[in-house]
């Protein structure tokens, strides 16, 4: 029996992109298996986007809440993204970290971001002590490339203990655009094309 990945996107600092990640990285690895999209965020924001959404283009994928997912569903599914509540004290999220086998933790390029995801980290790495290994990395996202303070956030973030993914996440309007049309930037044709490429380099990251 094939045991799902699980990915986690995860940040106690809110506004930080992280349902927008899960969503778009969702929909990527749907072109490469069955994927189970996960709401464990009490805002249920992906679920709304769900309803929203038009069809998705024969992608196999599925959205549910956490609370409706059921311990056998893993079989069924080849990856599990679960957007994670931005609540270090919630017991969905304590539940959901300790048994991702990755944590993604999208961060915004400003200082307070960069402060506010610290608690995050160190509550990562309690979770994972002991486990031969922690896939865990820092996505950059909303990054503007000619930006000073991108450039030092990435050096900020690199000193916090926690691996950095190469692949940043721009900020593009395609991505807003997108979620205005319940899509994903998959479904968005020719001129999402470079916002695909950073989810591609992003899955390939977690997937090598």
């Amino acid at each position: 029996m094939t045991t799902a990945k699980r990915i986690a996107l995860f940040n106690a600092k809110g506004g930080c992109g992280k349902t927008t990640l899960a969503w778009n990285l969702a929909m990527g690895l749907s072109k490469r298996g069955a994927t189970l999209l996960l709401d464990a965020d009490p805002q249920g924001s992906l679920g709304y986007w769900a309803d929203w959404a038009a069809e998705a283009d024969g992608h196999a994928l599925s959205v549910q809440s956490w609370s409706e997912q059921s311990a056998g569903q893993s079989a069924d599914f080849a990856y599990w993204v679960i957007d994670c509540p931005p609540s270090l004290e919630s017991a969905e999220t304590r539940e959901v970290l300790a048994m991702a086998d990755w944590i993604l933790l999208p961060v915004l390029p400003s200082p307070l971001d960069l402060w506010a995801s610290q608690r995050s980290v160190e509550v990562i790495s309690a979770l994972h002590a002991g486990k031969a290994a922690r896939n865990a990395a820092f996505v950059l996202n909303q990054v503007e490339s000619h930006s000073a303070l991108s450039r030092a956030a990435e050096s900020a973030v690199q000193a916090m203990g926690l691996e950095v993914l190469p692949v940043q996440v721009a900020r593009r309007a395609i991505y807003r655009n997108a979620a205005i049309e319940g899509k994903s930037v998959y479904q968005m044709g020719k001129r999402a094309t470079a916002a695909v490429q950073e989810f591609e380099g992003i899955i390939e990251e977690i997937l090598k």
